[in-house]
């Protein structure tokens, strides 16, 4: 017995050390860009804070729950700051999520307390406070008050300051790129598009009105092609022909690895079918700098658009996670995929949808 009250302080320490430096850690992941942009938006966007006030926020609460993580595994400070510290945190946490759940009435969605490495709805984030909360109780009800403990308050404001500065490092607060610089990434991309087709165009018109003309029986034909009607998708403002035929239209994120894998797939699947749908890609403004490895990666470069966080991820959809892939047809949305979990993209489905009439995608 004299064993287990000598080590459950310990074991204690380590199981809350541990969340909440995998909380930290799990924020940055895939990469630090794209994790704390998902946080802002996705946790901080809603709750009110403002776009300019949250880049700050979010470095900073990442980087105390780092520091937190560290302190609670030295003795300075211990029982009086550093425990009822982390139980505030996980009290503020656990009220806000209470809070969200009943308003929502609903227990859908990743809470974000491990970003998107381990998704957890907000129940279960919930009771993992709760339990850590009742965890930190027993330590301060079993280690005495006369235990001594360290009084060196610079290890702790050390351990802080460098903890939350080694965030704003890791993923430093990037100026907003102008308009006219995403315009002038993109422009020379739809210029060649246009160029192509000019040409064509011309060779069919000079020749050809006689035929065109000719050709109104063929018209007659054209309830036999089963396609759906044509209509505005809204993604005309990035791809001024994404609303004519078939388009695969992919939303992704520059230093994310699942998009690099979906783009490759995608790749590997127009190289075996020759009627497969014109890719084009709206990127988030998150490491535009890593397009062209992107690119090289996936084997093949696409026309591509960059955008903002936020009307990124308004494109994308509420509730919805990177990888996007958007199957139109005449500017329809027929299937549609995103993240990397139920919904995310599988090869299989778009080969085997390609392969429908519209009459059969209907049923």
């Amino acid at each position: 017995m004299e064993n287990f009250k000598k080590y459950l302080p310990w074991t204690i320490r380590i199981i809350i050390s541990f969340l909440f430096l995998i909380s930290a850690v799990a924020k940055l992941y895939p990469s630090p860009y794209f994790a704390i942009s998902t946080f802002e938006v996705k946790q901080l966007y809603p709750l009110g804070f403002s776009e300019d006030f949250a880049v700050f926020f979010s470095r900073i609460l990442i980087g105390i729950e780092l520091a937190l993580g560290i302190l609670l595994l030295q003795n300075n400070f211990l029982r009086r700051i550093v425990v009822p510290a982390t139980m505030l945190m996980l009290v503020v946490f656990t009220v806000h999520l209470t809070i969200d759940t009943i308003q929502t009435g609903g227990n859908s969605g990743n809470c974000g307390c491990f970003g998107s490495l381990l998704p957890m709805t907000p129940i279960e984030a919930i009771i993992k406070n709760v339990v850590a909360i009742i965890l930190l109780g027993i330590y301060l009800y079993i280690v005495p008050k006369t235990v001594k403990e360290g009084n060196n308050f610079w290890v702790l404001s050390t351990i802080t300051f460098a903890s939350i500065l080694a965030l704003f490092m890791i993923a430093p607060i990037q100026p907003k790129v102008a308009e006219v610089t995403t315009e002038e990434i993109v422009t020379p991309l739809e210029n060649t598009e246009t160029i192509e087709t000019q040409p064509t165009e011309t060779v069919a018109i000079t020749p050809a009105e006689p035929t065109v003309t000719e050709e109104v029986p063929t018209e007659t034909a054209k309830p036999v092609v089963d396609e759906p009607a044509k209509v505005k998708s809204g993604y005309a403002q990035y791809f001024s022909n994404i609303d004519q035929g078939k388009k695969i239209l992919a939303l992704f994120v520059p230093g994310c690895e699942h998009c690099r894998d979906v783009a490759k797939e995608l790749t590997e699947m127009k190289a075996k079918d020759k009627n497969f749908p014109k890719i084009q890609i709206v990127f988030m403004n998150e490491e535009p700098e890593k397009i062209p490895d992107f690119f090289s990666f996936a084997g093949a470069t696409y026309p591509y658009k960059i955008i903002e966080v936020i009307p990124f991820w308004k494109l994308l959809g509420s509730g919805k996670d990177t990888p996007g892939i958007i199957y139109l047809w005449n500017g329809n949305k027929i299937k549609e995929w995103d993240g990397i979990n139920e919904k995310k993209f599988v090869g299989s489905e778009l080969k085997t949808i390609l392969k429908k009439n519209y009459s059969e995608i209907k049923k």
